[in-house]
């Protein structure tokens, strides 16, 4: 099933980063975006997660044109429907890891789902102030906080940055199997070629489009 489509999207800053791209997301499916810095792959992640409007073209979740919707329909979709991980965790700091996850969960209507915690290898950790985790549990913390939502889209911007490959590859593994087993799908960015290799489709954003 299809869950988000992309068409005729053209963005540019100071110079063109993409124009006239189409592209499409499916249900169980997980799919990778590479290219060189600046080529505008975290802008088309941004867009096709509602955070950035385009220059031009249009984004539908389940043919509902996003950007034609009010900012609040909008809002509400990206709040129970998309789940974004970036690879900076903008966790709170003065809570605990469990604290951070909770409000995740509270804010989506989810219970929390402890299974998730003990995948990421965390579940010893939820009572710790995140300020006292090392860079890759927070990180661990802050995709646990998105997977306990329960989206049916998930956004991940170099989100396994700070970790090291062996858990790198335990996170998408979680991932991919979580959009396998939840009809989601996932939109993942990521400079790792052997990291990708582990996703449906790999596509590379240049010479202003995808390939």
């Amino acid at each position: 099933m299809e869950l988000l489509r992309a068409e005729n999207l053209t963005q540019s800053f100071d110079y063109p980063l993409f124009s006239n791209l189409n592209f499409t997301l499916n249900s169980k499916e997980s799919v990778v975006i590479q290219g060189s810095s600046g080529c505008g792959k975290s802008t088309l992640l941004h867009i096709l997660a509602t955070l950035l409007k385009p220059n031009s073209g249009k984004v539908f979740y389940k043919d509902k044109d996003l950007y034609s919707l009010k900012e609040n329909q909008r809002n509400e979709i990206r709040r129970f429907k998309m789940g974004i991980i970036f690879q900076t965790h903008y966790l709170f700091k003065g809570f605990s890891a469990l604290e951070n996850v909770e409000l995740s969960s509270v804010l989506s209507g989810n219970s929390l789902d402890e299974n998730i915690l003990k995948k990421l290898g965390i579940d010893m950790l939820l009572n710790q102030k995140v300020s006292k985790l090392s860079g890759g549990q927070q990180q661990r913390v802050s995709i646990a906080r998105v997977l306990c939502k329960k989206p049916e889209i998930i956004f991940a911007d170099e989100a396994t940055g700070n970790l090291d490959f062996e858990n790198a590859k335990n996170v998408i593994e979680i991932l991919i199997d979580y959009v396998k087993t939840n009809n989601a799908a996932l939109f993942f960015v990521t400079h790792d070629s052997k990291l990708a290799s582990f996703c449906d489709r790999i596509y590379t954003l240049k010479n202003y489009g995808i390939c």
